[in-house]
């Protein structure tokens, strides 16, 4: 069994064929995906949609690829956050079906969605909210490894558990994140001639990685171009298990004991 531990099933690119999404995903493995959040409004459409899920797919008993959620703020989005996304956001996190981690949340300096000063802020205030409440950090990070690495050795001496979410490869935060007790996930750039983090997909410790797709961003190879679905992860398990010299077997055991271990309320 494989789990694709960071996928975005409410994006409009979905709509139209989910069940069909995650029957394809069960066919090729795929025994549960994490889809995550990038504004509360989205985390209570993934709730609603959670809730109608199983009937939606047509399955008589449990879902053959089964679906859990996370609530929080993309740094995107830091700008539009009120000022009251603690209790908005506390709010999400206890509603059922409950998410499984805060997030997705972080820093990005690549692109000018939201000022700098805004990103740290509803970020440090989602770190917070983990800490309250005990789940799990999903983190991006994109041309911001210097303002990340020490909030994330913050946020790790403080007890909170986070996983960088499509990890680019940057040595110097892979080490921070180790550090901190932290986890990476690679998606399918490590099929992209152009990836240079083969390092760090190599030399993270065996219990401390996890697979994802970000669909419907970032196909893997062949299928760059294409929307991007859970039933592509195989081909970054097979990847990964080339550059770290292990069989396609033993990675996906590995990281599906790693997803199960930091996602404690995941139950799949």
């Amino acid at each position: 069994m494989l789990i694709d531990t960071h996928c975005h099933l409410s994006h409009e690119r979905y709509a139209s064929d989910l069940p069909d999404v995650l029957n394809r995903a069960a066919s090729a493995g795929v025994g549960g995906v994490v889809s995550i959040a990038s504004t509360l409004d989205d985390a209570a459409d993934l709730r609603r949609l959670l809730t109608h899920l199983p009937e939606a797919v047509g399955m008589d008993g449990p879902p053959r690829c089964r679906v859990a959620r996370t609530a929080g703020v993309h740094p995107h989005h830091a700008a539009e956050v009120a000022a009251d996304l603690r209790p908005r956001l506390l709010d999400e996190l206890a509603r059922d079906p409950r998410p499984v981690a805060v997030g997705e949340c972080g820093l990005d300096f690549h692109y000018d969605f939201a000022p700098p000063q805004a990103q740290r802020a509803a970020f440090q205030l989602q770190i917070e909210v983990a800490a309250e409440t005990g789940l799990p950090l999903v983190v991006h990070c994109r041309e911001a490894e210097a303002e990340m690495m020490p909030m994330v050795k913050e946020a790790g001496a403080s007890g909170v558990r986070g996983v960088l979410h499509c990890f680019p490869g940057d040595m110097d935060l892979l080490e921070t994140a180790m550090e901190a007790g932290w986890m990476v996930s690679f998606t399918g750039l490590v099929t992209f001639r152009s990836f240079d983090g083969l390092d760090a997909v190599r030399r993270v410790p065996d219990d401390r990685y996890m697979l994802e797709t970000d669909g419907p961003y970032m196909a893997p190879a062949p299928h760059r171009g294409k929307r991007n679905e859970p039933a592509f992860v195989p081909r970054i398990r097979d990847r990964v298990a080339e550059l770290r010299g292990q069989s396609a077997e033993a990675v996906a055991s590995t990281t599906t004991a790693n997803a199960r271990a930091f996602f404690p309320e995941l139950g799949f």
